[in-house]
């Protein structure tokens, strides 16, 4: 029976709830080491190793060098991995020399200068994108199922359908308004970035009424592009199905609302670091 490991770095767990709702794997995988649930000094020899969190501190740093040495299959799992996550969006200069005076004090790990992804550091075999991946993704990984397909774009999963003669003129926000079950969240009004958005969730967000907020990440036609090419794109589709006002469309895309997840879409084009080629993403 193959053998893999979960190392969590800094993250909020979510990643590692979502492995436990995969209940296929247990009869093909031995979890050998997930803090979570599985109790051990270190990560051991393993067929694949699982990586989700962000390099936030020198113990993050230090147990992910260590326990990459060890495993075949490197996996950087979930936002945080891939992006750095929420504490990636906090790395204000203030805040950093507020935490690095408290370097010395006892078992308070000495915070980095800001938050890293796993590939800063260490070569990875494989991204799974999402906030947190579903349990399909996971099972995607540890099993490559013969009949697993991801789709291109996070629209295509959704099935709602997209009216011509329905163009709303002002955005709505997350939270107001009714929706309806069967028509397209942004004929709605609603800021949904489905269509350029990583594919293979199954839409779960847009099919409940909540627009997709891309934390799957870029679909393969902008994943080696700048953001800029993205934000040009959504906006034509905005422009193309509403009759909402551009600098409305521009305000929007930019809101915190979907800051942590369309702004890491630059990451995978490179910039500082090499580029996350296409074929290395589920």
């Amino acid at each position: 029976m193959k053998r893999f490991a979960v190392l969590q770095l800094s993250g909020c767990a979510g990643c590692e709830v979502a492995l436990l709702n995969a209940e296929a794997w247990v009869t093909q995988y031995r979890l050998v080491y997930m803090p979570l649930v599985v109790s051990a000094e270190e990560v051991p020899a393993v067929d694949v190793l699982l990586i989700s969190g962000g390099v936030r501190t020198d113990e993050d740093l230090y147990k992910l060098r260590r326990s990459v040495k060890n495993a075949r299959q490197v996996v950087a799992v979930g936002t945080c991995a891939i992006s750095g996550g929420v504490a990636n969006l906090g790395d204000r200069d203030e805040v950093r020399a507020l935490f690095l005076t408290e370097a010395d004090r006892p078992h308070v790990p000495r915070l980095l200068p800001k938050s890293h992804p796993v590939d800063a550091f260490v070569g990875v075999d494989l991204y799974v994108p999402g906030c947190p991946p579903t349990a399909e993704l996971f099972m995607a990984v540890l099993t490559n199922p013969q009949n697993f397909q991801a789709g291109k774009v996070v629209c295509q999963e959704c099935g709602r359908q997209k009216l011509k003669d329905m163009k709303p003129t002002h955005l709505l926000g997350f939270q107001q308004g009714e929706v309806r079950p069967d028509i397209c969240l942004i004929n709605q009004g609603y800021l949904c970035v489905g269509s350029s958005t990583r594919g293979g969730c199954r839409a779960p967000c847009p099919r409940a009424g909540h627009p997709c907020v891309g934390c799957r990440g870029p679909s393969d036609v902008f994943i080696e592009k700048e953001s800029g090419v993205w934000f040009t794109s959504i906006k034509r589709v905005f422009a193309s199905m509403t009759n909402v006002p551009e600098a409305e469309i521009e305000q929007g895309l930019r809101s915190p609302q979907l800051a942590m997840f369309l702004f890491q879409f630059s990451d995978y084009a490179g910039g500082d670091r090499h580029p996350r080629p296409k074929e290395k993403v589920l």
